[in-house]
């Protein structure tokens, strides 16, 4: 589904990524690990269309998408929950959601109910003013309103940002059930428990590059988190 070879990307004269190669199938969860300042969140902005792609390339489905714009990528089937949740404080659930939906025009009752599923108090809250939500009910609000543009692949930026243990454990219980329905996810995160309790093999990226890939368990019981990841070693 996507696939990323030797990508190199930035900001201005600041080169992050530094030659990034990954790649997974759909219907699976691959984890991006690493500390601050790794290049975690360019990655996901690179994928997104938010930053641009200096060499190398970026495919999904078999095509080429680093030339495509960002709303270009939503059609597609690219959506991104940014980091730090980004939610309109002062609008209502209902119209942070709406805008989720923006790419495929007004959602129905139907996709409403869908999202609703998943996230039984976004119901209860809809008329609430999303500022007014818990940092917990803010982050599903930012996956509710992402899942409104149909995504195939969610690209999921630090989602445990800020979350309380037990809020973590409620992401990490919804991405499982995102899966279910069929979509693909490539969480990025620094959370080690997240990241284990969903991802079936992961990434550890330090100072933009790939340190270490492998399946899951081996990531979280090699050298590679503590030498990459914490910084040790």
């Amino acid at each position: 589904m996507l696939r990323i070879d030797s990508l190199v990307a930035g900001y201005g004269r600041l080169e992050v990524l530094h030659g990034v190669s990954l790649a997974f199938d759909k219907h699976r969860i691959v984890a991006v690990l690493g500390a601050n300042g790794a290049g975690k969140s360019t990655l996901c902005r690179a994928v997104a269309g938010l930053v641009q792609c200096r060499s190398g390339s970026i495919q999904f489905d078999g095509q080429a998408i680093c030339r495509l714009s960002t709303s270009a990528r939503v059609k597609l089937g690219i959506v991104q929950v940014p980091e730090g949740r980004q939610v309109f404080p002062r609008m209502t659930v209902r119209e942070n959601l709406r805008l989720g939906a923006f790419v495929h025009g007004e959602p129905g009752p139907a996709e409403f109910e869908s999202v609703f599923e998943l996230f039984p108090i976004l119901r209860d809250r809809r008329a609430q003013m999303a500022g007014l939500l818990s940092g917990g009910e803010q982050q599903m609000l930012a996956i509710a309103r992402a899942m409104l543009s149909r995504p195939r692949l969610l690209v999921m930026d630090e989602p445990s940002q800020g979350l309380a243990p037990k809020a973590v454990e409620q992401v990490g219980e919804v991405i499982q059930q995102i899966v279910g329905r069929g979509v693909a996810v490539l969480l990025v995160e620094q959370n080690l428990v997240l990241a284990e309790m969903t991802a079936e093999y992961a990434h550890v990226i330090e100072t933009g590059a790939i340190a270490a890939k492998g399946p899951m368990h081996e990531i979280i019981s090699g050298q590679a988190i503590e030498q990459s990841y914490l910084g040790h070693g």
